[in-house]
């Protein structure tokens, strides 16, 4: 007689199939979950229950596969189902029995539970147009066969099995224009399956597996012959990598794993292996690549771990274990504590999560400082690679997060003509230095010859030489390293003059006011024009007021939106150089010249800059008419 489901309706099981699983293919890990979860029973009752003789060791998962009658079977070992626990746990919708078997044991943590039979076993439906539950408990002579084909209720009758335990009987749905359901008859889709979701799961998941050998030869002429071999095998890896003795765990193996995981051709730099223990547990084997994806720094690229609870894999990439400062890791984390939604596909509470996710950032940041101090070669590798992401990380989000990354910052510097932290550039300051320099351009060779480093290098002065659009922001976010601003050598903070040459430089430019009035009518982008002595051999300079510096006005311009920003740009002219004396004489005889010197000068000043000359031909045409007198 068949039967309803008791709960829930057709709509339920309609939603329930359709909507809560993104995949199909996650039927598997599903009812493999389901098997483990009986076979823990078992062996649970079994430590407890000195009549219940059981060896660990005899317990498996099989799974067999007829392409004839298009069905797979899941089959295990473990405590079974009597007749009523079959209309319990199958003929209510989101009724769990290991949930239950959970609550009413004490000592619940010392058996794993991953499966929650009921909505999970329901997505068989999802590819078998018919499922079929054989089982028979532990300690009864007695079998029952639970049968449906989905919302139309389903039936429970007496039948015959030998041993104990569980057989889940799918009958594949045929192919569709949509849908290829043939594959899940195939053994490698089973055998890829159970690696991707289920290759954890602690009891060996066994199937009959075909190799074709070369067959022997008798004599050397003979033609190659072939023969087919089925053997039974076990297809998943029973103990992760993550959850041995670090111990017993070599470097090799580490390197291995990630290789294969994560399909990487190059090593790691660094891997880090943990176990969490207390009010939380996880363990966690967390990598540090060598390269940059391709698609890194796109918009295409997905951040996140890989998930799993006892084993079990929930999500592919879990982006809610990392900030996006550290979206480059890659790495697994493992947790019992989980606690999931009925699919299993998202997580019912943060809280844990979150918690785990704290964790793993703050150990993810040791690492990288132990890498920087002990191994400076890796971490400009590193660098070279994931500091512009970290970078971000300290721009984004109004600077929230940006004393847990300003350490692991460094910039190529003139000090020795090698990388350095800030810390490593303060504790080389002079004693009366209060500001951190710096100085943005393309390349660092480009940035060697600017004007104003020069001036400053040539003092004495340690220089940081910032090629990212970005730096300036950084800088902007930080506003201070212990206690040090940060200052631009090309902007108008930019500050080494003593007194008196400062009350020089200032007489000097008043004297030349009526001279830069006229030059500036023939050069209106400059907001001013003004002598400096901190140029020694170069002519002239671009600088910059207020916030916005050259550099950021380029980095600035190349964004979809920038609404037109520019810097407030200063034409600053070496007072000691012979162009200085030019000026004054043009001044005094020639105007229209002074106006085209003018116009030189700052096509010259924006090319050092790296700036485009805007009127390139009248610029041209210029030079070549100074070249000829």
């Amino acid at each position: 007689m068949k039967k309803q489901f008791k709960t829930e309706s057709k709509k339920l099981m309609d939603l329930m199939i359709n909507s809560i699983y993104t995949n199909k293919e996650i039927f598997l890990r599903e009812i493999i979950s389901n098997a483990s979860d009986a076979i823990d029973k078992l062996h649970y009752m079994s430590l407890t229950d000195k009549s219940i003789k059981v060896n660990k060791k005899d317990f498996e998962i099989f799974l067999t596969i007829n392409k004839e009658n298009r069905t797979l079977t899941i089959s295990d070992n473990g405590i079974g189902m009597d007749k009523d626990e079959l209309e319990n746990n199958l003929g209510t919708i989101a009724k769990s029995g290991s949930e239950e078997f959970k609550s009413d044991n004490e000592h619940k943590k010392n058996i794993d539970i991953i499966g929650q039979f009921g909505v999970g076993f329901y997505s068989a439906f999802m590819v078998a147009e018919k499922v079929e539950v054989l089982s028979r408990k532990y300690g009864s002579d007695e079998a029952y066969l639970w049968e449906s084909t989905g919302v139309d209720g389903y039936t429970i009758t007496k039948k015959e099995k030998e041993g104990y335990g569980t057989d889940i009987i799918l009958a594949i749905k045929p192919d569709t224009e949509e849908e290829d359901y043939s594959k899940y008859l195939e053994t490698y889709e089973i055998e890829t399956l159970v690696r991707k979701y289920s290759d954890y799961i602690t009891y060996p998941i066994k199937m009959e597996v075909s190799h074709t050998h070369l067959k022997e030869k008798k004599n050397e002429n003979d033609e190659d012959e072939y023969e087919t071999v089925t053997e039974v095998e076990v297809i998943n890896s029973l103990t992760p990598i993550w959850r041995r003795d670090k111990k017993k765990v070599s470097d090799e193996d580490y390197d291995t794993f990630y290789s294969d995981k994560f399909n990487d051709y190059e090593k790691p730099l660094r891997h880090i292996h943990v176990k969490a223990e207390g009010t939380f547990e996880y363990n966690a084997l967390l990598y540090i690549p060598s390269h940059a994806p391709y698609d890194f720094y796109t918009k295409d690229y997905e951040k996140g771990l890989q998930l799993y609870s006892n084993g079990v894999l929930i999500m592919e990439k879990c982006s809610d274990l990392l900030p996006d400062y550290f979206s480059f890791m890659k790495g697994v984390v493992d947790s019992p504590d989980l606690t999931l939604n009925i699919s299993r596909e998202t997580l019912q509470q943060n809280r844990i999560l979150k918690t785990i996710a704290n964790s793993i950032e703050s150990k993810i940041k040791k690492e990288l400082e132990t890498m920087l101090e002990e191994n400076k070669e890796d971490y400009e590798k590193f660098f070279k690679d994931f500091g512009l992401q970290l970078k971000y990380g300290i721009y984004n989000d109004f600077g929230m997060n940006k004393d847990k990354l300003q350490d692991l910052l460094i910039y190529h510097s003139s000090f020795e003509d090698k990388t350095t932290t800030l810390k490593d550039y303060v504790s080389r300051m002079k004693t009366d230095q209060k500001s951190i320099y710096y100085a943005c351009g393309e390349t660092v060779d480009k940035i060697k010859m600017l004007p104003q480093v020069s001036a400053a290098t040539e003092k004495g002065y340690e220089v940081l030489y910032c090629t990212d659009p970005v730096d300036e922001f950084v800088f902007m976010t930080l506003r201070n390293y212990m206690e040090k601003d940060f200052i631009n050598v090309c902007g108008e903070k930019m500050d080494l003059d003593t007194e008196e040459e400062k009350e020089e430089l200032k007489k000097a430019n008043e004297e030349a006011k009526d001279i830069f009035d006229i030059m500036k009518e023939s050069v209106p982008e400059v907001s001013e024009i003004r002598f400096t002595n901190k140029l020694k051999e170069h002519p002239v300079c671009l600088s910059s007021k207020g916030d916005i510096s050259v550099e950021m006005e380029k980095a600035l311009s190349s964004m979809p939106i920038n609404n037109g920003i520019k810097a407030n740009k200063v034409l600053e002219i070496n007072q000691n150089h012979e162009i200085a004396k030019t000026l004054k004489k043009l001044s005094k005889k020639d105007k229209k010249e002074l106006e085209d010197y003018a116009k030189v000068l700052y096509a010259q000043a924006r090319m050092i800059e790296g700036l485009p000359v805007e009127n390139p031909t009248e610029i041209a045409s210029l030079v070549c008419k100074y070249m000829v007198k």
